[in-house]
């Protein structure tokens, strides 16, 4: 059974950078599809950003374009997303997850079979 786990959330100010690191463990975890997903207050989960189990194709939310990159480290098991010019409506809970034996971009929270617990950001005015 795979596992999840985000870290890196934490309170930042408007304009600021935050980078979160997502570590997936379990069978062939390196090659798993990975993304990006976030839950602000009293809003539904949207989608922020997705990568390939390779690292060469990523897809962007439109509100995070520009803003927000996503990478995958060395040990390709993890998966980091720099923010930098964080706004006050990126105030969420940031969730990682993964999908294994699969070669494209997972798109929406139904195309994810692991999740972490999620990890607070939170980026005041």
């Amino acid at each position: 059974q795979a596992q999840v786990k985000e870290s890196g959330g934490g309170l930042v100010q408007a304009g600021g950078s935050l980078r979160l690191s997502c570590t997936a463990s379990g069978p062939t975890s390196e090659n798993y599809a990975m993304g990006w997903l976030r839950q602000g207050p009293g809003t539904e989960r949207n989608f922020v950003s997705a990568i390939t189990w390779d690292g060469i194709h990523t897809r962007y939310a439109d509100s995070v374009k520009g803003r927000f990159t996503i990478f995958r480290g060395n040990d390709k098991n993890t998966v980091y997303l720099q923010m930098n010019g964080l706004k006050p409506d990126d105030t969420a809970v940031y969730y990682c997850a993964a999908r294994s034996g699969f070669r494209g971009l997972c798109l929406s929270d139904r195309d994810y079979i692991y999740w972490g617990q999620g990890t607070q950001v939170t980026v005041s005015s």
